[in-house]
């Protein structure tokens, strides 16, 4: 059997490497063959004998046969299809070929009759041929399509390595889950074994052949079936739904994927190379709260919006649900010229395909915050309404070594647009800040709150002003912890590390961490900006605190492995223990002070924190400036711990 499965596969990989047009005359050659049998077996069945054709109208009874055959199959366009992406629509076609070539055959042969060729009714041309050689005609070419289908999508063959990889079961038997079946059938990269779904009507019945269990059945099925993999199909679940689902598999030693959207799917735009991973929101476990679209247009549509930091996880994120709120000009500033490259052509890309505001111009610009003389050049020339501060060194381990690097581009940045944004009338500037800046253990969270106080004393000194010549610029501040997904997140440094077989490096065991989406985070930055009255602090509610070790399990279990431990050495993949990273903490904290103050959204707070005049902050930062130039470290970290409350610096590192 193996040495037959071998000869396949090298038929196979000589099929596949024809060129289309000997692939085509192949294929008609084929046809050519099939049609001359069917008339043979017609004449055989008929006249229960042996049949060779000897006479003249009998040589004209078969030559016709595959001649009208082929001209309709390739005026119908049989010949352009590929084979192993054909499914059951090619049986339609082949059976409107067959019937066009059955009334054809029978005008031919009667108006040769007419003509005295060939005589209709004669031993050398039974009536019944005319029924008989259409019908095996198609039954055969049929059968030889499927046979080939069969060798070119692959069969499974341990020894040789021409196997399925993935046996698959699909959750849910509806509409998507059959929609997701004709998109995975024709992969030889997956079988599937069946479906399940919790409908006890549908339970024990089969679609195309294929088995539909009962959830519970899954204790025995995954085993016995040798399931490797589950994917899910159920778009109609709510999010919280879709969560308990997913829960109830971590059970289960199965690899648990995700189809895009269906509807794309069905039309034709995904293809089934794009099953992938769940989604992060299927690993946060909780569900996101919907925009309000109020809040979300009020200060965008229509607008000239100016993003920092656009190629960056969240200035990106921002930029494409800014682009979904119509605004006149959205203007990009990165300094990386390679992530500002992809951004602009992802939101390109998506005004392209409609899927937001066409008539929004798109400007890319290179530029650092740190050059005074082209934020200047920037801010007076494209006059934005709204001014979103992405831009920043996050790394805690990197700036922890770079910390003067980390000061210039956090705060010296942030004054620089702020004092620019004020000058030049911007309605609203809203900077991107972290929990790492509540009471901060490493230079990344000092100087994010550092950043945090000079917007507030700008704030402070333009809502007291009497001068017009200070302009009523709206400054605020959003604080949220990690985002799953983020170039820094632990979610694609798990993944990688799963895939390659493990370790998972954690750094300690009871790390705990605020978490969420990089889109649900974008949409309530951009919903805080427009509550703003000035000099507010916001913080994102951002759930309950997951534990890094709970989201490693999850990630383990739910890719259907076992973690790997001294009480299960059989396990799958070790998690490992590699210590805190300087300036890390275990717990990250939101609030500096105490009884936030509701707004009018469940998601956003206020916090109540003191902050320095201008006058008091920047004869400060003078002195915190001049200190970095002459490198006086001792005296930089004096500084920042006397101006960002409850700043503890690392022991191993100062």
């Amino acid at each position: 059997m193996n040495l037959i499965l071998q000869a396949l596969q090298a038929l196979r990989v000589v099929a596949l490497n024809l060129p289309r047009l000997t692939k085509q005359i192949v294929v008609a050659g084929v046809d050519v063959f099939v049609s001359l049998i069917a008339v043979w077996c017609a004449y055989v069945l008929r006249l229960d004998a042996f049949n060779i054709p000897r006479t003249s109208p009998q040589v004209v009874v078969y030559l016709s046969a595959p001649i009208l055959l082929v001209f309709f199959f390739w005026r119908l366009g049989v010949y352009r299809a590929i084979f192993r992406y054909t499914g059951i629509s090619i049986l339609k076609t082949l059976s409107y070929g067959v019937i066009l070539q059955g009334i054809a055959y029978g005008v031919l042969l009667w108006t040769l009759s007419r003509m005295g060729i060939v005589k209709l009714g004669s031993i050398e041309l039974p009536r019944s041929i005319l029924i008989l050689a259409p019908l095996l005609t198609f039954a055969l070419c049929a059968g030889v399509r499927a046979l080939a289908y069969k060798i070119l999508s692959g069969f499974k063959n341990r020894a040789s390595g021409f196997k399925t990889q993935s046996r698959m079961l699909i959750y849910g038997a509806g509409s998507a889950g059959i929609q997701a079946y004709q998109a995975i059938k024709s992969s030889p990269a997956f079988k599937v074994l069946g479906f399940i779904d919790d409908n006890v009507d549908l339970q024990g019945r089969e679609i195309y052949g294929n088995p539909i269990f009962a959830f519970d059945e899954l204790a025995q099925i995954v085993p016995k079936m040798e399931a490797t993999d589950i994917i899910l199909a159920i778009p109609s679940l709510s999010r919280a739904e879709r969560v308990k689902v997913i829960e109830r598999l971590r059970a289960h030693p199965v690899h648990v994927r995700s189809l895009p959207n269906l509807d794309d799917l069905a039309s034709g735009h995904i293809k089934i190379q794009d099953v992938k991973e769940l989604d992060i929101t299927d690993l946060l476990g909780r569900t996101a709260v919907q925009p309000d679209a109020e809040l979300f247009k009020s200060t965008l549509e229509g607008k000239v919006v100016f993003v920092t930091g656009a190629g960056g996880s969240i200035g990106s994120e921002l930029c494409r649900q800014i682009l979904k709120a119509n605004p006149l000009r959205l203007i990009l500033l990165e300094v990386s010229e390679y992530a500002l490259y992809l951004v602009e052509q992802e939101l390109n890309r998506l005004k392209s395909l409609g899927r937001y505001a066409q008539r929004t111009e798109i400007v890319a610009l290179l530029g650092s915050v740190r050059d005074e003389h082209r934020m200047q050049e920037l801010i007076s020339g494209y006059l934005p309404h709204t001014v979103f501060h992405a831009a920043a060194y996050k790394h805690v381990p990197l700036v922890e070594l770079n910390p003067f690097e980390g000061l210039r581009n956090n705060v010296y940045g942030t004054r620089v647009l702020g004092e620019l944004a004020r000058k030049h009338g911007v309605a609203n500037f809203v900077l991107i800040s972290t929990d790492k800046a509540v009471r901060p253990t490493n230079v990344m969270g000092a100087s994010k709150r550092l950043a945090e106080l000079v917007l507030q004393a700008l704030a402070f000194e333009s809502s007291s002003a009497s001068s017009s010549e200070l302009s009523k610029t709206v400054f605020s501040m959003v604080r949220f912890g990690n985002v799953l997904g983020s170039s820094g997140s632990v979610v694609p440094l798990f993944r990688q590390q799963i895939l390659e077989g493990g370790p998972i490096t954690l750094t300690d065991i009871e790390v705990t961490r605020y978490f969420m989406t990089i889109p649900e985070a974008a949409q309530l930055v951009i919903q805080a900006s427009a509550m703003a009255k000035g000099g507010e602090v916001f913080v994102l509610d951002m759930g309950d605190p997951v534990k890094i070790y709970d989201l490693a399990c999850r990630m383990v279990e739910l890719s259907g492995l076992k973690i790997k431990s001294s009480l299960h050495p059989d396990g799958d993949i070790e998690i490992k223990e590699v210590g805190l990273r300087p300036g890390e903490k275990l717990y990250e904290e939101l609030l500096i002070g105490d009884n936030p103050s509701p707004t009018q959204h469940p998601r956003i707070m206020q916090a109540r924190e003191v902050f320095l005049t201008w006058q008091e902050l920047s004869v400060e930062l003078t002195e915190l400036e001049k200190n970095m130039k002459l490198g006086n470290s001792s005296k930089v970290i004096e500084q920042l711990k006397t101006l960002v409350a409850g700043f503890v610096p690392d022991s191993r590192n100062w």
